[in-house]
């Protein structure tokens, strides 16, 4: 289910309070965020935000694309390791 229209988009405030400083500054870095359920708006284009997946930060550079989607979108959360396991322990030989 989405969001109402009337509450408008999730945005951290404290992530947007950082983002909007650093463009009156005019300057570009790295920032570290746990927000994964915030809403990418128009002013963190351009921006390359850490975001953590539960175990690290993986750092994502926020394009035009991005705008509207949320910030766990683009970080999994999971790693896929394969299903080649019972590959390897068919071609044992002598088994």
């Amino acid at each position: 289910m989405t969001r109402s229209v009337k509450k408008g988009p999730f945005i951290d405030e404290k992530l947007y309070a950082r983002i909007s400083f650093m463009n009156k500054k005019n300057e570009k870095r790295v920032v570290k965020t746990w927000a994964r359920r915030s809403t990418i708006p128009p002013e963190f284009v351009g921006h390359t935000l850490a975001v953590h997946n539960g175990n690290k930060f993986i750092p994502i550079y926020v394009s035009e694309n991005m705008v509207g989607h949320k910030l766990g979108e683009f970080v999994p959360t999971r790693v896929f390791r394969g299903h080649g396991s019972h590959v390897e322990k068919a071609a044992v030989p002598g088994k």
